[in-house]
C-alpha cells in the first residue's frame, strides 16, 4: 500500500487550505501553536510541515524531522524557520508572496492616509468629549512625495495606489532590474535620494543581516523634518530608539508602524507613547481575504510539489522561468544520469568537476541542470543530496566547480560534457536525439553512442580482433543479452573503448572473466 503523505499543520491555517490538502489525499495533523521543544517531540514522520510567524522552525527541530522534504511558511516572512539549517538538510522552504499582497499594501496605504489626516489621535481626543479641529489639521497626500524602500509585489502594489492618488513615486530595490519598472509610474533612486526627497516613506523589504537597522539616526538625519515613515514589512529594519528620538526632537513629524524588533513589543517602547506615531499590533497580513488566500496558495503548492515535482516559491532551491523548463526538461535527467555514469567510473574520491554546456541551451538558467548533474555525481545512500543542499554537499567535501558555455554543440544541437578528478581525469558527454531520446556520445575522448539507463558494461581495449567475441561467450554463457553495443577507438589498432547495453546485471565473477582477455585493460559494470 502507498504511503500517505504526513502533514504537520502548527499555528492555524484556513480551512479552505487544510480541504485542499485532505482532498490530495494527504494524511493532516493539526497541532496549534508550538514550542520548539514540543515541535522537536511529534515532528519526526511527517513530510511537511506548515507554520505562520508564531512557531519557530529551528535547526534542532530539523535535525529531528528525518522525513521532512518541505517546511512551508503561510506567509511571506521567513524569520522564524531557520532556511540555513533546513538547505543543509536538503528540506526545500516554501512561502506563500501573492495571498497577502494586497492586504499588506492597503494596510500601509491605510497608516499613510492615517498619518496625514491624523486619524487616531483625532478618534481619541474626540471620545474624550473634546472638539480640537485646529489640533488635527492635516495634510493633502495629492502632489506629495512618496518614496517607496522595496519593490517587490507589495512595494509596487503600494506604488499603483499612491499614483491613483496623485503622489509622485520614488523606488529604491538594487535586486530589481529597472526594465521590468519600465511601465510603472516610479522614479528609481538612490536610498539616499530617496530619504532626502520623500514626504512619506514606505518600507517593504525582508529583514536580513543586510537590512537590519537600515534606517537608523544616519538616515533619519537625511529625512526632511516634515516627513512620516511607515513600516509594514518587518521589524528591526528601523532603529526604534533613533526613530523615537527624532520624533521627539521635531526632526521628523512622525511614524506608522505595524511591526517591532520584538513583538509583542515591551510595554516601554518608547515609540508606543509617542502621539505622533500609530502603532497596530502586525496587521498588515490581518484581513479573512489574505489568511484563506495565503492558505489555499500554500496548500496547493504542497500538493503540485508532492504529486507532479513541480516546486513553487522556494526560497533555497534553484527555479527555472517556464521557458527554460520547458527547453531543459529532458536536459534535467540527461544530466543527472551523465553524473551517476562518470561516478561509476572513478576509483577514489572525486576533487574536481568541469561541466560544459554547448548549443542552445547555454541561452537558458542551468542552474537547476547544474544541480542534477552534481546530485548524480555525488549522491550517497546515507547522505539525502537534493537541488536544495547540492551545491552546499559538494562545497562541504571540498570540492571545485568550473563551468564553461559553448555557443556551438558541434554536430548536435545540444551537448553536457562532465569531467571529473579523482586522481585522474574521467569524462562523459550526452546529448537527445530524436523524441527526447537520451544519448552518451563521448567517453574520455572516444565517440560513442549509448543509451544511459539500465546496465552498461564499459570496457577499456586495445582496438584488437576477437574482443566482441570474448564477450559475448562469456555473457552467453551466463545468459544475459546484449541490448546494444558501441565501440570507439582513437586509430586503428590503437585505444579504444566498448560499451555495451545489458538486459540483466552481472557479477563480479562474469567481470573477472571478461577481463582476462589480454587486450582488455579494465572493464566495469555501471547501474543507472
Amino acid at each position: 500500500m502507498e504511503k500517505k503523505i504526513k502533514i504537520l499543520i502548527t499555528d492555524s491555517l484556513e480551512k479552505e487550505g487544510v480541504e485542499i490538502l485532505k482532498k490530495a489525499g494527504f494524511e493532516v495533523t493539526e497541532a496549534g501553536k508550538l514550542t520548539p521543544d514540543q515541535l522537536c517531540e511529534i515532528i519526526d514522520g511527517f513530510d511537511a510541515v506548515f507554520v505562520r510567524s508564531a512557531t519557530k522552525i529551528t535547526a534542532a527541530v530539523i535535525e529531528k524531522g528525518k522525513s521532512l522534504k518541505i517546511i512551508g511558511r503561510a506567509g511571506v516572512g521567513l524569520d522564524n524557520i531557520d532556511t540555513e539549517a533546513a538547505t543543509n538538510a536538503g528540506i526545500i522552504v516554501m512561502n506563500a508572496p501573492e495571498g497577502n499582497t494586497l492586504s499588506v499594501a492597503e494596510h500601509a496605504i491605510g497608516m499613510l492616509l492615517a498619518l496625514a489626516r491624523n486619524i487616531p489621535a483625532a478618534n481619541q481626543s474626540l471620545r474624550t468629549g473634546a472638539w480640537e479641529k485646529k489640533k488635527f489639521m492635516g495634510a493633502e497626500v495629492y502632489n506629495k512625495t512618496l518614496g517607496i524602500i522595496g519593490l517587490g509585489r507589495i512595494g509596487r502594489r503600494v506604488a499603483k495606489v499612491a499614483n491613483s492618488l496623485g503622489m509622485k513615486v520614488l523606488g529604491c530595490d538594487p535586486y530589481v532590474e529597472k526594465t521590468s519598472l519600465q511601465e510603472s509610474d516610479i522614479t528609481i533612486v538612490t536610498l539616499q535620494g530617496l530619504l532626502k526627497q520623500s514626504d512619506f516613506i514606505s518600507l517593504h523589504i525582508p529583514f536580513t543581516e543586510d537590512t537590519s537597522h537600515l534606517i537608523g539616526a544616519k538616515e533619519l538625519d537625511l529625512m526632511k523634518e516634515t516627513a512620516y515613515i511607515i513600516n509594514c514589512s518587518r521589524g528591526g529594519i528601523i532603529d526604534e530608539e533613533a526613530l523615537a528620538e527624532y520624533i521627539k526632537q521635531g526632526k521628523i513629524r512622525g511614524a506608522a508602524i505595524d511591526v517591532f524588533e520584538k513583538e509583542p513589543p515591551s510595554p516601554d517602547n518608547p515609540l508606543l507613547s509617542l502621539e505622533h506615531v500609530i502603532v497596530t499590533p502586525h496587521l498588515g497580513a490581518s484581513t479573512k481575504e489574505a489568511q484563506v488566500n495565503v492558505a489555499q496558495q500554500l496548500a496547493s503548492q504542497i500538493v503540485l510539489a508532492f504529486t507532479t515535482q513541480e516546486v513553487r516559491n522556494a526560497v533555497n532551491l534553484p527555479l527555472l522561468d517556464k521557458a527554460s523548463m520547458e527547453k531543459l526538461q529532458g536536459q534535467l535527467s540527461l544530466g543527472k544520469k551523465l553524473g551517476i555514469f562518470l561516478k561509476q567510473l572513478t576509483t577514489g574520491s572525486i576533487k574536481d568537476i568541469h561541466i560544459t554546456y554547448s548549443g542552445e541551451i547555454t541561452h537558458y538558467d542551468l542552474s537547476l541542470l547544474r544541480a542534477n548533474i552534481i546530485i548524480g555525481l555525488l549522491q550517497e545512500k546515507e547522505e539525502k543530496i537534493n537541488p536544495v543542499n547540492a551545491l552546499l554537499v559538494m562545497k562541504r567535501r571540498g570540492i571545485s566547480l568550473v563551468e564553461e558555455r559553448e555557443e556551438s554543440g558541434g554536430e548536435f544541437t545540444n551537448l553536457i560534457t562532465v569531467a571529473v578528478k579523482d586522481g585522474k581525469k574521467v569524462s562523459a558527454s550526452g546529448t537527445l536525439i530524436k523524441k527526447g531520446e537520451e544519448r552518451i556520445v563521448k567517453i574520455n575522448g572516444f565517440s560513442v553512442d549509448a543509451s544511459p539507463d539500465g546496465y552498461l558494461l564499459v570496457c577499456y581495449n586495445e582496438d584488437k580482433p576477437g574482443i566482441m567475441g570474448h564477450i559475448g561467450t562469456i555473457l552467453g554463457e551466463t545468459g544475459v543479452n546484449i541490448a546494444s553495443m558501441t565501440l570507439g577507438r582513437d586509430k586503428k589498432g590503437g585505444q579504444a573503448i566498448t560499451v555495451l547495453n545489458l538486459d540483466h546485471e552481472i557479477d563480479t565473477k562474469v567481470l573477472n572473466k571478461i577481463e582476462e582477455f589480454s587486450a582488455i585493460h579494465s572493464v566495469k559494470l555501471v547501474r543507472i
